[in-house]
């Protein structure tokens, strides 16, 4: 089938060459894309103080910047989180890559808060499409191994916004360093779109039958069935309050570390930016197991977020990095247990549709909290706002340990 003929749901006229990649490389394709258009959405991380002098945005501003891009993919994920489950895999990450080039362009040459946002908010949309296409696709490609199809889902999305501050800050030593990062990553999904186009789809949905098949693309309310659903309102607490933690590293940050580290180095700022997501990412690889596992990570993630906001205090930048670390290492494992959980209770007809709406969930920790972040800082300082900030998520964090350790000793 052909990529348009995908997008119809209907099977091509007339056969036509494809490259009929091995499962290896479709694993290798399927992680790349979500990878890559991750790095693309958290490249600004360590340039929205430069942003910020060439616009003249405040706190807030950079928070709304933020969360335009969080919310477009929320929309998203509640309006087309299912469509990959129709239109095959390929053809929803073809669209994501295609809408991400448009996105990081016109953030690349955004003067005014309202084009930074409407570009931030084009790669929301294609992170939105590719987030349920690439999972289902990962899943699919390895029936017989979920665990693994969950861990590189995982690893995948945490690398990808991990990588991105400190890709964007080592591209911002060059020259016209708050587009160049763009024009930079526009080439690779050029690059990643290529193969993408050219592959043999392994359809995993028939095509729709019927005079009107794109109703099946139409919005619908999500269910759960009710074997699922403790393990779903587990990951999507959990997933909220990791991301909530995310979302202050990808924004208001880079400022709070500034002052911690006492540096102003793009490259430094942007890598302490991407340690807690990438200690994140790092821990989908152990094979950490037992009923305890979920509140222990919850509850190393909690003192450790707390840590993170008493480092300024402290004037410590080593304990800001090693909480940092367990922070991130805390909420992986927290997160790929209740994720794998979740994910093995799922038909795969509606992987994809139940998948997006734990996201959708997820992805909402990194919009309001954050909004509320901008808004305290606005009234309390930085450093203020930041310490309560903390407080209130290692809170959460030990709250949602409890409950993880009830389930865990009723089981």
């Amino acid at each position: 089938m052909t990529v348009l003929s995908e997008l119809r749901m209907r099977p091509a006229t007339a056969a036509r060459w494809g490259w009929d990649a091995s499962t290896t490389a479709r694993l290798v394709l399927a992680g790349v894309v979500i990878f890559t258009l991750l790095v693309g959405a958290n490249l600004a991380t360590p340039l929205y103080p430069l942003l910020q002098a060439r616009i003249g945005m405040s706190s807030l501003d950079v928070t709304i910047a933020f969360s335009s891009y969080v919310l477009a993919l929320v929309a998203v994920l509640m309006v087309a989180g299912h469509w990959s489950d129709h239109i095959g895999r390929r053809a929803a990450l073809v669209l994501a890559v295609m809408v991400g080039l448009v996105g990081g362009v016109i953030f690349a040459n955004a003067d005014t808060l309202v084009s930074l946002s409407m570009g931030r908010a084009l790669q929301g949309v294609a992170v939105g499409l590719a987030t349920g296409a690439s999972s289902a696709a990962l899943r699919e490609l390895l029936p017989q191994r979920p665990d693994w199809a969950s861990r590189f889902t995982l690893l995948s999305s945490a690398g990808g916004v991990a990588a991105g501050p400190a890709i964007g800050g080592l591209l911002s030593l060059l020259p016209d360093p708050t587009r160049t990062p763009y024009y930079v990553h526009s080439a690779v999904l050029l690059a990643a779109l290529i193969p993408l186009w050219l592959l043999k789809a392994r359809p995993a949905i028939a095509p729709a039958e019927g005079p009107k098949p794109l109703k099946v693309l139409a919005p619908r309310k999500p269910s759960i069935s009710k074997d699922a659903r403790g393990a779903f309102w587990m990951a999507a607490a959990t997933g909220f309050l990791s991301f909530a933690v995310f979302g202050f590293c990808l924004s208001l940050a880079p400022g709070y570390f500034a002052t911690v580290v006492h540096a102003d180095s793009r490259p430094l700022i942007g890598l302490l930016a991407g340690v807690t997501l990438g200690a994140s990412a790092l821990s989908q690889l152990l094979g950490a197991r037992g009923r305890f596992v979920v509140p222990v990570a919850l509850a190393v993630l909690g003192v450790s977020v707390v840590l993170v906001g008493a480092a300024a205090a402290w004037s410590s930048p080593w304990l800001l990095v090693a909480a940092s670390i367990t922070a991130g290492a805390g909420q992986g494992i927290a997160f790929r247990q209740v994720f794998n959980e979740v994910a093995g209770r799922v038909e795969a007809a509606r992987h994809a549709q139940v998948i997006s709406t734990v996201y959708v969930i997820t992805y909402l920790g990194s919009a309001v909290p954050v909004i509320g972040l901008g808004l305290a800082v606005s009234s309390l300082g930085l450093q203020a706002a930041v310490v309560g900030f903390t407080i209130l998520c290692g809170v959460a964090a030990l709250a949602l340990a409890v409950l993880s350790l009830r389930s865990a000793l009723r089981a």
